[in-house]
């Protein structure tokens, strides 16, 4: 397991773009990642990390959206499993691209699988906020970054905020 990092890693940085390693056993390594990346996300105000924004490279997310109603979670392994036909657009930011938000269009509702950090494996349905973070936190695990659902026309005009958030990952 990498050293847990207690800090963002930001656009730019390889560690966004790969696809996350699968963890094949919950060690103390991953409940320490687990309890880092939770003074993360609560220290940038987020509702939603993934372990690749810390810059280790494993399929684990956390999400806390209990100030919206939802709950607070924490999956190892997530798969989404089906997802509605139904899509939405809603305004989304992200951790690692800090100021810079977009409206992107998803499924509504989704079923996931995944190992909760007991090791018992969980399956559920998702709509609304849930729905929504658990999808884009699964991306990160899977290389991608919100700001790839955009037209190229209008990732284009972010050209230069993108470049200031680059620079970022030198500073840490």
């Amino acid at each position: 397991m990498e050293s847990t990092n207690n800090h963002l890693v930001y656009y730019g940085n390889e560690t966004l773009r790969k696809i996350a390693e699968e963890i094949t056993n919950i060690d103390q390594g991953t409940i320490d990642l687990i309890e880092s990346m939770f003074n993360v996300m609560y220290g940038a105000h987020g509702i939603g990390l993934a372990a690749p924004q810390v810059g280790v490279s494993r399929r684990l997310l956390i999400l806390d959206i209990e100030s919206y109603r939802g709950p607070i979670l924490t999956l190892i392994n997530p798969v989404i499993t089906a997802r509605s036909d139904k899509l939405g657009p809603y305004e989304e930011g992200c951790l690692s691209v800090p100021g810079i938000n977009a409206m992107i269009t998803r499924p509504l509702e989704i079923s996931v699988r995944a190992v909760i950090p007991e090791g018992k494996e969980m399956n559920f349905e998702a709509r609304g906020l849930l729905a929504r973070v658990l999808q884009h936190e699964i991306d990160h695990l899977d290389g991608k970054l919100f700001i790839d659902y955009l037209e190229d026309h209008d990732r284009k005009e972010l050209t230069a905020e993108l470049k200031k958030i680059k620079k970022l990952n030198r500073k840490t």
